[in-house]
């Protein structure tokens, strides 16, 4: 959905969405692949401890564990109300000094709202940022919004400061909720229009290719149900072609067989014909003959006769 080149070095992402929609499940996915390429990552939690987060996460197959006891991984877990917001900036920007990291994750940034004015948290989300952008980290933010609240309003005021913000929905369609994604805006990146339906598996995230149907795009059950119909019409229609091969197939049969017959009628006949014709003529080739000779016959004896 980014084009497939992901992120530019240094941005900022924001993932944003309302509970259970799999917000920390993305950032817990984008700390495990830059682990795996032998990047350092920061991860800031600020209302799960990491044992409960490493636990969460190992339930859809993603194992952050190894990558903490690697020093890849470095976990620090802190309500924001424990502390005051400059207190805040200054433990991050030491931890991020002593960590050396490429990513940091910020899981979530909506818990600023309890720790002091709107006002006092978004002046210090900017200076994260800025402090970040500064050093070469990429970040993900994540946020928690409410099923009412307006998504230009998302992000504690900072979306205009955000490079990349990928929204996550639970629509609800034929009596159950699904897990949705979209990106609402990625700057200097080729991105997807579409609304796109992931899964949480063993495996991850998966996500699903967008179905669209007669009535509009399908998902869950729906798109389930609707596939399953396709496939048996499918599975029909080649059985169809399957039979109207096979009937093809004996006509050209009895066809080539008729063919055949009648190749073999009219070699015979042909044949029996060419010996008429050949004894045609030569019983006309003797009447020549014949003819030829009495007429020489005729005129030697008339000229004996003279």
């Amino acid at each position: 959905m980014m084009g497939g080149k992901g992120f530019f070095r240094a941005s900022t992402v924001l993932v944003s969405g309302t509970a259970g929609t799999g917000k920390s499940s993305l950032a817990a996915h984008f700390v495990d692949a830059a682990c795996r390429r032998g990047e350092r990552c920061l991860y800031f939690a600020f209302e799960e401890a990491p044992a409960q987060i490493m636990r969460n996460m190992g339930s859809i197959g993603i194992h952050l564990q190894k990558w903490v006891d690697r020093g890849l991984l470095t976990f620090h877990a802190m309500r924001p109300t424990s502390v005051g917001m400059e207190t805040h900036v200054s433990l991050k920007l030491k931890y991020v000094e002593e960590a050396r990291p490429s990513i940091v994750v910020l899981d979530p940034i909506s818990s600023y709202a309890a720790a002091g004015t709107p006002q006092d948290a978004h002046t210090m989300l900017v200076r994260l940022i800025d402090l970040f952008k500064a050093r070469g980290i990429t970040t993900m933010f994540t946020s928690l919004t409410s099923g009412e609240e307006d998504t230009e309003q998302a992000g504690a005021g900072v979306s205009s400061l955000i490079d990349a913000w990928i929204l996550l929905r639970n629509l609800e369609q034929g009596g159950e909720r699904t897990r949705s994604l979209y990106v609402l805006k990625a700057r200097g990146m080729r991105h997807s229009n579409q609304v796109r339906e992931f899964l949480l598996t063993d495996r991850g995230a998966d996500l699903q290719d967008v179905y669209v149907g007669p009535d509009g795009v399908l998902v869950g059950s729906a798109r389930a149900a609707q596939e399953m119909q396709d496939r048996a019409s499918a599975a029909t229609s080649r059985r169809d072609v399957e039979q109207k091969k096979g009937e093809l197939e004996r006509k050209h049969k009895a066809f080539a067989a008729r063919i055949a017959e009648l190749e073999a009628v009219y070699a015979a006949e042909a044949h029996d014909l060419k010996e008429v014709i050949a004894q045609e003529e030569g019983r006309l080739q003797g009447v020549l003959v014949g003819r030829t000779a009495l007429a020489s016959d005729r005129q030697r004896t008339t000229k004996g006769r003279r």
